[in-house]
């Protein structure tokens, strides 16, 4: 399931493609279903997927396919074949009415109404199981501000920063400025519920602050400042488990691009614009302390399957945790695929791994009372 109604729906469909390629044709038999901006759910076609363009600015989904919807199946029995039947309703001429069994969902969706526990508590009221986090978790790790409140809770390094919301920026503005700017500069303006890097800005003055600030809230009625840490390095880290979760190898983005961080043009649309080192050059201590802190990061936000932990590392090699993907990107230059193939898992197992941590879940939900 891929695409959605996010700004991050063109990633999606790149990361969708690279999980296709990587699934085990001898295991598994993909139903893809593409989901609009309008959110209208569509039927897509593989080779059309697989044919495609690799850059965002050129990827869509076929608007002429017949619409499906996931509907829960009649046997809720443990050990069924599948839970939901996904029907495929007619919206052309000469296409029936079909039904197609599904065994477990692979949202391959990033950002609002896909990673923030929309589209997992549909998937959860229908009895399908499905790859990653659950409602909790996927909810969590998609809001930053609440993200940051419980890691800071749980006494986990986060940097400085600042939320405003839209209506303390328009009735209170020039106090929320000067709180903002208490952060120092260089800073950081984020939409607080949006992922890959989508309306994020650096701030380098006032005027360039209010106007990321703006910019953040053209995509999310909520925005995160940050403090710019000094000699920074940004490292990440890929995690995969349920209740015994393992952290891979640890990786380092170095940005060249001409915004001068990991923006949206950097990662997808300049060729040239980051380089990854994976492993990082790292002294073996601070690896094991962004494994470790990945882990406590993935347990203390509830989350399941699969996540990527990003990291700062400033100049005197103090640690931050940055934030978490829930549902990182899967796509050809990705992080979290490349750091677990680094760690010796390649992408036909990575992908067959999550089904079956997936599957396991679902099964061991299904165990549970729903009487007294």
């Amino acid at each position: 399931m891929f695409g959605g109604r996010s700004a991050e729906h063109e990633i999606a469909i790149l990361s969708a493609r690279f999980v296709v390629e990587s699934l085990d044709r001898e295991v598994f038999e993909p139903v893809l279903v593409g989901i609009d901006k309008s959110g209208r759910w569509l039927l897509q076609d593989e080779a059309l997927l697989l044919g495609s363009s690799r850059d965002p600015r050129l990827v869509r989904l076929n608007q002429s396919m017949p619409e499906a919807n996931l509907l829960p199946h009649p046997s809720s029995e443990v050990g069924a074949a599948y839970d939901a039947t996904l029907m495929v309703s007619t919206s052309g001429e000469g296409l029936g009415t079909g039904e197609l069994g599904v065994d477990v969902v692979f949202p391959v969706l990033h950002g609002p109404l896909g990673e923030d526990g929309s589209v997992q508590g549909l998937l959860a009221l229908a009895g399908v199981p499905h790859v990653g986090a659950g409602v909790l978790g996927s909810a969590v790790g998609m809001d930053k501000d609440v993200m940051k409140r419980l890691l800071a809770e749980a006494g986990l390094p986060i940097v400085a920063h600042v939320t405003i919301r839209r209506r303390q920026w328009e009735r209170e503005r020039e106090a929320t400025v000067l709180g903002a700017l208490a952060l120092g500069f260089p800073a950081f303006v984020k939409p607080a519920n949006l992922g890959s890097s989508v309306g994020v800005s650096k701030a380098n003055d006032r005027s360039t602050l209010e106007r990321g600030i703006e910019e953040a809230f053209a995509f999310d009625d909520k925005v995160i400042v940050e403090a710019g840490v000094e000699g920074v390095r940004e490292l990440e880290c890929a995690v995969l488990g349920n209740d015994e979760p393992r952290a891979s190898r640890v990786g380092e983005l170095l940005v060249t691009h001409e915004d001068g961080f990991y923006s949206y043009a950097a990662k997808y649309v300049d060729e040239h614009g980051v380089t990854m080192s994976i492993p990082a050059k790292l002294d073996p201590a601070d690896e094991k302390r962004v494994q470790e802190l990945a882990l406590a990061t993935f347990r203390t936000l509830e989350c399941e399957g699969l996540a990527c932990v990003d990291f700062f590392q400033s100049g005197t090699g103090e640690i931050f945790v940055n934030e978490i993907n829930t549902l990182p990107g899967f796509t050809a230059i990705s992080m979290y695929p490349k750091l677990w193939e680094a760690s010796g898992v390649g992408p036909k197992e990575l992908v067959r791994e999550l089904i079956r941590l997936a599957i396991e879940r679902g099964d061991r939900k299904k165990r549970l009372k729903t009487s007294r």
